[in-house]
């Protein structure tokens, strides 16, 4: 396949919510796409939305926590696309309760999934797309990156650390021209918070429904975002307009973080 002068963009979680949502709104703006996640199911789905919007696109099955996975899966998209402009790591997961009674198998899963498949993708990217070719890195974080979340500490660890990742790694490539930044969606109506809500309701002791008034009571405009709207800020920040943002952790939460 030829892909000559055509930009590309990898995204990992690319089956549903944010990064299904990232991945079209990519390929409206001409990037070719390598979608990654585990369900093949889910990616062919995501794909055919992408071909709809006049694109390219390729799947590979990887388990991001698995550093072996992740380069297989790499370089099999850069042979297939010839290269990686763009990366957005969005893989993710949930998960949490009370600190005291969480098991450990499930911390390491949380961080093994948010924060150590950052470091794997954004590692194998770096060693296997040509020299030159690369020009923005994004990371899907959150604004409990940026403060704590009561009964989930584990996710808001992991995002805390992507958020200095993504810093550091900002100032290691702005030499090379390379853009670094993270995207901080708050409360996003995607499959991950129907789980957080089933969740919360039963710390709580209230239904679904009451859990998320709850939660909505807290955004100042009223209402989750939808993935489409963080979508936007990914595209912007992929985009020649963006090339002088770098090192930044962005909000896309309705004012829920006002940092």
């Amino acid at each position: 396949m030829t892909n000559q002068g055509r930009k590309v963009a990898l995204i990992t979680g690319a089956s549903r919510g944010i990064g299904k949502a990232a991945a079209v709104r990519l390929a409206r703006d001409g990037f070719s796409v390598a979608l990654l996640a585990r369900s093949r199911q889910q990616l062919e789905a995501t794909s055919a939305e992408v071909r709809a919007a006049g694109s390219v696109a390729t799947i590979g099955i990887c388990d991001v926590t698995s550093p072996q996975e992740v380069d297989a899966a790499v370089q099999a998209a850069v042979r297939e696309l010839g290269h990686i402009s763009v990366l957005l790591n969005n893989a993710g997961r949930g998960g949490g309760g009370i600190t005291a009674d969480m098991n450990v198998e499930l911390w390491r899963e949380i961080i093994d999934t948010n924060l150590n498949s950052v470091f794997y993708v954004t590692r194998s990217i770096l060693n296997h797309t040509p020299e030159g070719t690369l020009k923005t890195i994004l990371s899907v974080a959150s604004t409990g990156g940026k403060q704590g979340v009561i009964h989930a500490a584990a996710y808001s660890a992991s995002k805390h650390g992507i958020i200095g990742f993504t810093k550091s790694l900002a100032l290691e490539l702005a030499p090379k021209g390379i853009t670094v930044n993270a995207v901080c969606p708050g409360f996003v109506e995607t499959e991950l918070a129907e789980k957080a809500r089933e969740n919360y309701a039963k710390i709580w002791g209230v239904s679904v429904d009451d859990a998320k008034r709850r939660i909505e009571q807290r955004v100042p405009i009223g209402r989750y975002i939808d993935p489409d709207e963080v979508a936007e800020m990914v595209a912007y920040l992929a985009s020649d307009s963006a090339r002088g943002i770098t090192g930044q952790a962005m909000n896309i939460c309705g004012g829920l973080g006002n940092y």
